[in-house]
């Protein structure tokens, strides 16, 4: 018989590239897609039209992960549980924190409670939390024993999430695995993110923004790399991932002003176009990530260089505009920084 995933946020960009990922490439396996289509989801963002879509592999429902009754009905019938849905800006999460608490944490526990009801039959839950929780890098590369010292909003519900759901192994032995990946990116990342801001801009002929100086940097993996490593964490056996989190990364940190540097290059543009603005509150200035855990553990590392997958996400973006166009309001949020000045970022 075949098995059923339900994907918690999976008409998000993350969530809707492992969607996508199972559904073209693993047949064996049923999909269930909770989202509630918040700014950050569509259902154009699925490999179906819902709305035509007559095969039973996939079923989408509109609903949001605090619903419990909803998250019930759909738990009773899935036997693994990969839980994406989060509000997930950083910069967003600076004016508006109050849903990212509510979503991230009583949304996760929500998600916790029902797969802890149906125990007898979910063999696995993935918990997607982020390399956000860890803060500023207080070593070369970061593993998954560094400690946890949030610096945004975001970043505290995500780390309240992440530790929530691993009292629910700790304490009722209920099969989870913590994910941290590290920046993703790729298709379908809403503008709101550097990497589809930056590009966008170029096609625009627009700034693009810096925080600060652009010294910070961050880790960047590729998205499908990430999808690959989170279906090896549902084929492993469940003695080497029950209680444990891993870190999915490049293991290389890059600032952000060079990447906005091989982005303008990449697409003929001049570096004129690139701007600088003040420092964003809560700014996590260096994140590298060790991935020595999942490597000798589960024999995963990325596949797609930074070079090949950013000409592969610039590529998607040229050839998707109609999809980004209605996104061009929302690349900029005003907030005030540390000086007390109002700035778009």
């Amino acid at each position: 018989m075949k098995k059923t995933i339900l994907i918690t946020g999976g008409a998000g960009f993350i969530g809707s590239n492992f969607v996508r990922y199972i559904y073209n490439n693993f047949p064996e396996y049923n999909i269930i897609v909770l989202d509630a289509l918040t700014y950050a989801g569509s259902v154009e963002n699925l490999p179906v039209n819902i709305n035509e879509n007559q095969d039973e592999r996939l079923i989408f429902w509109y609903g949001n992960v605090k619903n419990g009754e909803l998250v019930d009905t759909l738990m009773s019938n899935a036997n693994i549980v990969v839980h994406f849905a989060a509000e997930t800006h950083v910069t967003r999460s600076i004016y508006d924190n109050f849903i990212f608490f509510e979503t991230d944490v009583i949304g996760t526990q929500t998600v916790a409670n029902a797969a802890l009801k149906y125990r007898d039959r979910i063999e696995r839950f993935i918990h997607i939390s982020t390399s956000e929780v860890y803060g500023t890098a207080l070593q070369p590369q970061m593993n998954e024993d560094h400690p946890l010292n949030p610096m945004s909003p975001y970043a505290s519900a995500k780390a309240g999430a992440d530790r929530l759901v691993y009292s629910y192994w700790a304490t009722y032995d209920l099969p989870v695995t913590i994910i941290r990946p590290f920046n993703n990116f790729g298709p379908y990342q809403h503008l709101e993110k550097a990497i589809p801001r930056f590009i966008t801009s170029c096609i625009l002929n627009e700034p693009i923004r810096l925080h600060g100086d652009g010294s910070a940097a961050r880790d960047f993996v590729f998205v499908r790399d990430v999808c690959k490593a989170i279906k090896t964490v549902i084929d492993a056996k469940p003695e080497l991932v029950n209680g444990e989190a891993f870190n999915v990364a490049s293991s290389v940190d890059r600032s952000m002003e060079s990447i906005a540097k091989d982005i303008v290059k990449r697409m003929g543009k001049s570096e004129s176009l690139i701007t600088y603005v003040g420092d964003r509150p809560g700014q996590v200035f260096r994140h590298t990530g060790d991935i020595t855990k999942i490597s000798k553990t589960l024999n995963w590392k990325p596949e797609t260089t930074w070079e090949k997958g950013l000409e592969e996400t610039i590529e998607w973006y040229k050839n998707n505009e109609k999809w980004w166009n209605k996104q061009l309001w929302m690349r900029a949020l005003p907030i005030i920084t540390k000086s007390g000045k109002r700035e778009l970022h």
